[in-house]
């Protein structure tokens, strides 16, 4: 079986404390979100797992505990790196219906051809994307560091690690709209998202 050029890690360790229930299994248009994000990432690659708990996720795909649980999105992307094979990881949160296959296959091909940086990342008028960016493995070390000092942004490491900035003027240039990185945090959310899905 050929090795897949890339591995993809959905995130689904968050607490969905404004959701009000795990967001994984909250659903837009008759699927979940998690289901949602597996789909997206099967469409690009053949190595698919999800990083969270596996009581809950082993029957879907298969999971990747954290090592340093409890540190956020950082713990996640961390364990994601350590256990991969592959150079290039695309990190994916589970709440985030909106992303493309021709997005994240558009931001692959940058990081395709960015060797001399670690991370390849969206950064729209919102800040910072490090839930739909692409990591080579080697960032789990400054990551690792990071997290045995109790420092858990994952923005913070940048300098560090060199990265490439695909800037939201880059993305308008390429076709991909700002509103692709929305995320769902509450209720309100999801029922505005069930909205513009329609």
């Amino acid at each position: 079986m050929p090795v897949p050029a890339f591995s993809a890690f959905i995130l689904a360790g968050g607490r969905s404390t404004r959701m009000g229930t795990d967001k994984a299994f909250v659903l837009l248009e008759g699927q979940t979100l998690l289901k949602r994000a597996l789909d997206l990432a099967r469409s690009l690659t053949s190595d698919v797992r999800v990083v969270g708990d596996p009581a809950k996720f082993t029957s879907f795909a298969p999971v990747i505990e954290d090592l340093f649980p409890g540190c956020g999105p950082l713990g996640g992307i961390h364990a994601a790196l350590r256990a991969s094979e592959t150079d290039l990881n695309l990190a994916l949160a589970v709440d985030m219906p909106f992303l493309t296959p021709a997005l994240l296959a558009y931001m692959l091909e940058r990081a395709k051809n960015a060797e001399s940086v670690m991370v390849t990342i969206p950064r729209t008028a919102r800040g910072w994307q490090p839930l739909s960016a692409i990591y080579r493995r080697d960032f789990a070390s400054i990551a690792e560091r990071a997290l045995r000092a109790g420092h858990y942004k994952v923005d913070a490491l940048f300098p560090e690690a060199g990265v490439q900035v695909i800037s939201e003027l880059e993305l308008q240039s390429a076709g991909f709209a700002p509103e692709l990185f929305s995320n769902l945090n509450t209720p309100a959310d999801l029922v505005e998202a069930a909205r513009k899905e329609r």
